[in-house]
């Protein structure tokens, strides 16, 4: 009896130890739609994805963050250097790369071709540079939201076309579709963290948009 005892618990030992191992990594960079802005990461709907479906979390968020645009000194806030160049602090375990990001540099484009050939070469880069650092991984993009803005448009396009070419799934929130309804004045008031803000969900958003997200990311992401 002891001796089958001892045999259950060494077989128990052994199957946690697998499950340890076999733990999934998700890393997440990107701009204030990683960091949360004002509100705390763990409210983000990729916090409470990587939560639910039981992964390891990295968050790589930085308010202000640009994928091309070096924001070291930019203005009064260090919002730090471009995607392209700190994608390198990740880990590189990752089973699983989401990049939510886009917002400040459409911001920065504007109308300016050059700058949105800035983007896309940069995007190209860190893509590169993703696929090198975590060999493994699967990646998905996520775009911006529906921005009634000068840049939106163009920069999204720009995320489709170079996400194609590296043959990576874009959940395109820049449509009127959306579930995020940012144009909508009622709509911010509610979900997002202030009246006037057309970026950063609150708690109540992110757990809007979670479904939509994770249906998207299993099937595009995980299964592509």
């Amino acid at each position: 009896m002891k001796r089958l005892i001892w045999i259950l618990v060494v077989l128990l030992s052994v199957l946690g130890a697998g499950s340890a191992h076999a733990q999934k990594v998700l890393n997440v960079i990107g701009d204030s739609y990683v960091a949360n802005h004002k509100r705390p990461a763990e409210e983000a709907w990729h916090s409470k994805l990587a939560k639910e479906l039981g992964y390891t979390y990295h968050n790589y968020g930085r308010n202000g963050s640009c994928v091309a645009f070096d924001r070291t000194h930019d203005g009064r806030f260090n919002f730090g250097p471009a995607m392209w160049v700190r994608y390198t602090a990740m880990a590189t375990d990752a089973d699983y790369v989401l990049i939510v990001a886009g917002h400040n540099d459409a911001e920065k484009v504007g109308e300016n071709v050059d700058s949105l050939q800035m983007f896309a070469d940069s995007l190209d880069v860190l893509l590169t540079g993703i696929e090198r650092l975590c060999p493994k991984a699967r990646i998905g993009y996520v775009t911006p939201w529906y921005v009634d803005r000068p840049g939106f448009a163009p920069v999204c396009k720009v995320i489709q076309k170079v996400c194609k070419k590296h043959r990576i799934p874009v959940l395109m929130n820049y449509d009127k579709k959306c579930i995020i309804q940012v144009r909508d004045e009622k709509f911010r008031k509610q979900y997002f963290q202030a009246p006037n803000d057309m970026a950063h969900l609150n708690a109540e958003g992110h757990d809007l948009f979670l479904p939509v997200a994770k249906q998207w990311f299993l099937k595009r992401v995980v299964k592509q």
